[in-house]
């Protein structure tokens, strides 16, 4: 088949040199692929094309070559005698114009001019080509930040709403930067944030939408707590301490449960550092919340008795088959374990997924009667329940003998016992004793 096109050097309207440079310029600026723009914008031409002539179908193409800077469009028509559709068949006279050798059943290319599509044709273009560009930029922002979910990023206040305190931020990953939105929730109760301050942001989620992508961050997500550590604490950092847990109410206090396989490591004192440098510049990103450090242990007992710190704990007592705990404390040590507003025992057991009821020592002994009281009540619930067996039973005992109570069933009885009892007098043998005397005959 002939596949040549007439020598036009003029021909195409459409500078390739500018084309070329303009998308690499794009790759430069967006860094978005040379590649993805070009499969775009050939989309674009080839869909302006067909918007201008109903008739085509996909005998369109578009011929981009970089290597000689040109940039063509064609329409593949085959030759035949006689055209029923002008869009996709060239008569062979025409044809022969252009190509002398040219025979019917041959599939010709004919050059289009991209700037003759027209105004409604040349304006879908270039939305097509805007909106590619704009879908590349948002898949390499997804891309981007996506990695970056449970991380830690810093970021630039850009607005704060007056109506919600709603804050937006502007983050930045690897060159790449982003709008972020910061809701009332996950904001620190009594912080106050302006306009040009930075802030270190943990990044929750990253979403597709059709405006681009969805950052959602946190400053209250226990996260924070982490990342924060492991930036000053290179222990952690490197996995030589470990944080196993982590229990959080934002603005107020923090729990860490640490842990070290390397016995030469104070998990401890790898987290507070040198005269408290490492744990104090924590305490100031968090705007002063209070954090208390705690070394893990696989043992329940000794691990809730830690996690009441400040406060010192005489015993634990882990209940069998339960995910709960009895703490007896001091006396005077009462009030500090279970912390203002019940906080450090309500950390305590976020900190170790155990429910814990505290009590002072000298209350102590009312567990004891509290199991005395709740065994009695088991003993009263079994009593009844083996009475009400026995009546069941006893009930379908009757029921056999076709008596209705217990009271018919004694007054049959009474009965027989008087007839047997009146047999005797009369000198009469019961049927039993019959029965026996003609066993031994």
């Amino acid at each position: 088949m002939a596949k040549k096109t007439p020598k036009n050097a003029k021909s195409n309207e459409l500078d390739g040199k500018e084309f070329f440079a303009a998308i690499e310029l794009i790759e430069k600026e967006k860094g978005i692929p040379k590649s993805y723009m070009l499969e775009k914008i050939t989309q674009a031409l080839i869909s302006a094309y067909k918007r201008d002539h109903e008739g085509i179908t996909d005998n369109v193409f578009v011929d981009a070559n970089e290597a000689a800077g040109t940039v063509r469009m064609y329409v593949k028509k085959e030759i035949v005698e006689e055209v029923d559709n002008p869009y996709t068949e060239i008569a062979l006279d025409e044809a022969r114009k252009a190509l002398p050798s040219a025979q019917t059943g041959d599939v010709v290319r004919i050059e289009i001019k991209p700037r003759n599509f027209g105004r409604i044709a040349a304006q879908t273009a270039r939305q097509v080509i805007i909106q590619g560009m704009r879908e590349a930029e948002h898949n390499m922002i997804y891309d981007m930040f996506s990695s970056k979910e449970h991380e830690m990023l810093l970021g630039t206040v850009t607005r704060v709403d007056p109506r919600n305190g709603a804050v937006s931020l502007r983050i930045t990953s690897n060159g790449e930067s982003t709008d972020a939105y910061l809701a009332p929730a996950e904001q620190v109760r009594g912080e106050v944030i302006r306009e040009g301050d930075r802030l270190k942001v943990y990044v929750v989620e990253v979403r597709r939408s059709s405006r681009g992508p969805q950052v959602l961050i946190s400053r209250t997500h226990p996260g924070l707590v982490k990342r924060l550590f492991e930036l000053e604490v290179p222990e952690i950092y490197d996995g030589t301490v470990e944080i196993r847990s982590i229990a959080r109410e934002a603005g107020s206090r923090s729990k860490l449960a640490v842990w070290s396989s390397d016995e030469n490591v104070d998990p401890i004192g790898a987290c507070v550092g040198p005269k408290g440098v490492r744990v104090n510049n924590v305490v100031a990103e968090l705007k002063s919340e209070k954090i208390d450090i705690i070394k893990y242990s696989d043992d329940p007992a000794e691990y809730v008795a830690a996690s009441l710190s400040p406060a010192d704990v005489i015993s634990v007592v882990p209940l069998e088959g339960t995910k709960s705990c009895r703490v007896v404390v001091p006396d005077d040590q009462l009030s500090l374990a279970i912390g203002k507003e019940g906080q450090n025992a309500r950390l305590a057991a976020k900190l170790t997924g155990y429910k814990i009821d505290i009590k002072s020592e000298s209350a102590a002994h009312e567990w004891e009667e509290e199991d005395a009281a709740a065994e009695l009540q088991r003993a009263t619930e079994q009593i009844a329940a083996t009475t009400q067996a026995a009546a069941a039973m006893e009930n379908a005992m009757l029921a056999a003998l076709g008596m209705s109570s217990y009271e018919e069933a004694m007054q049959v009885l009474a009965a027989d016992l008087a007839e047997e009892e009146a047999a005797r007098a009369a000198g009469e043998e019961p049927e039993a004793s019959d029965a026996e005397g003609n066993e031994e005959s």
